[in-house]
């Protein structure tokens, strides 16, 4: 996709990555203690499990996925069902209903039609309350209602029906994943003094940062806020000088921690 950008001569940055524009560092590395490998490849998919529109479909042949979203959902609560679990329409119906998360496993390359709902989230409102049709019965639809799906086939081949209705990420393990995952391990291992520097960075970081972001937007309410002209109004002025000595601050911090995280990862 970068390639498509330089081509269509869009301005963008040159390094660029869907991890360093999508990605929050504490949430990353929240996932990352919860079991979701470090290599880069299965950073970008917690990613766009985040973002995606859709529910999750993992191709995933090692079992990382689903270790990884049973320990992400263990404190809200996690329904794991499979197809051929007789009761597996009544967790996921209790799961909707209550809003917890649902883990159905093992798929094959079709699945249960019964699912269409859920998945095309064919919701609708009845009596003032968001409902969803699963089966025979209309059940309330809680927000707080996750839902992933699984599979252990290496290569699958789902049909577009399939492939339209949920988000495809592959946890395939490639050579260059296992590599970064050993090499993690074993710096965590050898070296957990600097596993623990850069795990203090990334919060002292994310922490300077939403500082950065308070002062950004109080500077903003106050000039939507100020009557006249901004240029009379001593308090404003006043704000904004200690705003932008506060600022430039916090960027010489992070633009040093990043560079102190940088070497950290090249050591």
């Amino acid at each position: 996709w970068m390639e498509a950008l330089v081509k269509k001569s869009l301005p963008h940055t040159p390094s660029s990555t869907v991890l360093s524009i999508l990605g929050e560092p504490v949430r990353i590395r929240s996932w990352q203690l919860a079991g979701l490998p470090r290599d880069t490849l299965s950073v970008e998919n917690g990613i766009i499990t985040q973002f995606s529109n859709r529910w999750p479909l993992f191709i995933d042949p090692q079992g990382q996925a689903n270790k990884w979203v049973k320990n992400t959902e263990k404190e809200r609560g996690l329904d794991v069902v499979k197809l051929t679990d007789r009761d597996f329409l009544r967790s996921l119906e209790n799961a909707v209903r209550f809003g917890r998360a649902c883990l159905l496993e093992n798929v094959g390359e079709e699945l249960d039609p019964a699912l269409e709902p859920i998945l095309l989230r064919q919701t609708f409102k009845q009596a003032g309350s968001i409902v969803i049709k699963l089966g025979d019965n209309v059940i309330p639809y809680h927000d707080d209602f996750h839902f992933y799906i699984t599979t252990k086939l290496p290569n699958p081949h789902y049909t577009p029906e399939v492939s339209t209705k949920v988000t495809l990420v592959n946890f395939t393990l490639s050579p260059s994943g296992l590599e970064d995952q050993l090499l993690a391990l074993v710096v965590a291992e050898e070296r957990p003094d600097l596993e623990e520097a850069k795990n203090q960075l990334i919060v002292s970081n994310a922490k300077m940062k939403q500082e950065l972001k308070e002062i950004e937007d109080k500077i903003l309410e106050r000039l939507s806020n100020t009557e006249g002209s901004p240029v009379d109004d001593v308090d404003l002025i006043d704000t904004l000088e200690k705003s932008k000595v506060k600022s430039e601050e916090i960027k010489a911090k992070v633009m040093t921690a990043e560079q102190t995280e940088k070497d950290i990862d090249e050591t």
